[in-house]
């Protein structure tokens, strides 16, 4: 499975999941900074499963339907 994995997602996890061999993208290192605007928008694009502990992006995903 392919995921984006929000910057508070902890290493531990990050490490777990690529120890498991699934396809995993941290934005703590490939997007750091960037806005959860970008992060939702890289996941869809890249038809990834967005981890995240942020409840802002349930409203995000809400808003835009």
């Amino acid at each position: 499975m392919n995921f984006l994995a929000n910057e508070n997602v902890p290493l531990a996890l990050i490490e777990q999941l690529r120890a498991s061999k699934q396809n995993v993208t941290w934005a703590h290192t490939e997007m750091r900074g960037a806005s959860d605007d970008v992060i939702l928008a890289k996941s869809v694009e890249q038809r990834r499963v967005l981890l995240t502990f942020d409840k802002d992006f349930g409203e995000l995903v809400f808003n835009r339907g």
